[in-house]
């Protein structure tokens, strides 16, 4: 599946709008602020499975990602990213570079960051979720500024070149989900080879180690606040505390999560499960109470809604 905007087919005073809206929906909420009032912009994404493939060629442009929007629900992502055009400007977690066309650098989404170009640019990036790759979020964010340091660096850069370059086809090939699992592979690759120890770890990461977490049990019936805190170490008070400050209460984005989950399993025609088993999956011990949610939250029943795409 593609998608795709490009300015020119739109009036000059609702650009930047639909800028913003495309870039919250394809990469990560963040402020987009443009370099001048003549805004052109093109944006491509394409599916690759878990993984996706995104492109920006703009004008001069810059991505604000605030300390509060990062406290925001968003699943953990690294965007590996080749600059095409114009030198791109890079801050986050206390550290600035330059990105040169051809150079590869890497961005957890989920956490504030900077960047930019001045005149006309563009980037083209792989995303991969951070649960995919089997690796501590203190790793992949201690890689990050490092990842020039590792031997599988060259590889890397070109392989997200050529995905960049190839999108369109690669997206509608059979093997689309066999690369998949090499964007996966090859990224934790490279995180493990650039990671440095001796360096010390960006601060507040255990809610993202929370939320992580959480999406890899969501099939369990039992999972408690309790049984979260316990797995990171500290006390439900403190499991909660952490959930204030991100504006979220734990319990509710958990039915959140679970109903994305059921939503999704209920429009597949490969599941077949009925709908009370699909409850049962996805963590609802009482079908009643998961079709009230569903309702809720979709406006429609769960049968429904699977009677609604078949």
């Amino acid at each position: 599946m593609a998608y795709f905007l490009d300015t020119t087919d739109l009036p000059a005073g609702g650009r930047v709008d639909a800028v913003h809206a495309a870039m919250a929906h394809a990469s990560a909420p963040c402020h987009v602020i443009h370099e001048t009032g003549d805004v052109h912009v093109r944006l491509g994404v394409w599916d690759l499975g878990s993984t996706n493939v995104f492109t920006t060629h703009a004008t001069g442009i810059r991505l604000l990602r605030t300390g509060k929007q990062a406290k925001q629900d968003a699943r953990p992502v690294v965007a590996l990213s080749v600059q095409q055009r114009a030198d791109g400007r890079h801050e986050q977690f206390g550290r600035q570079r330059v990105v040169a066309p051809g150079d590869l650098m890497a961005v957890d989404l989920s956490a504030p960051y900077d960047f930019g170009w001045s005149g006309r640019g563009g980037a083209g990036c792989v995303h991969v979720p951070v649960d995919q790759l089997g690796l501590p979020v203190d790793v992949v964010r201690r890689a990050i500024p490092d990842l020039h340091r590792s031997p599988l660096y060259r590889l890397v850069t070109d392989h997200v070149t050529n995905l960049v370059a190839t999108a369109d086809r690669l997206a509608a090939d059979p093997g689309a989900s066999a690369l998949d699992a090499v964007n996966i592979e090859l990224a934790r690759a490279l995180l493990l080879s650039a990671d440095r120890p001796d360096h010390p770890a960006p601060t507040d990461t255990v809610l993202t180690h929370v939320r992580t977490y959480v999406r890899r049990h969501l099939t369990d019936p039992d999972l408690t606040p309790a049984k979260i805190a316990a797995a990171h170490h500290i006390s439900v008070r403190r499991l909660y505390a952490l959930c204030a400050e991100a504006g979220f209460s734990l319990e509710q984005w958990i039915i959140e999560q679970r109903l994305t989950a059921a939503h999704a399993d209920l429009a597949n025609p490969a599941v077949s499960h009925t709908i009370a088993t699909t409850a049962r999956r996805w963590g609802f011990r009482d079908t009643t109470h998961f079709a009230r949610r569903f309702r809720a939250r979709y406006g429609l029943t769960p049968t429904e809604w699977r009677q609604s795409t078949r």
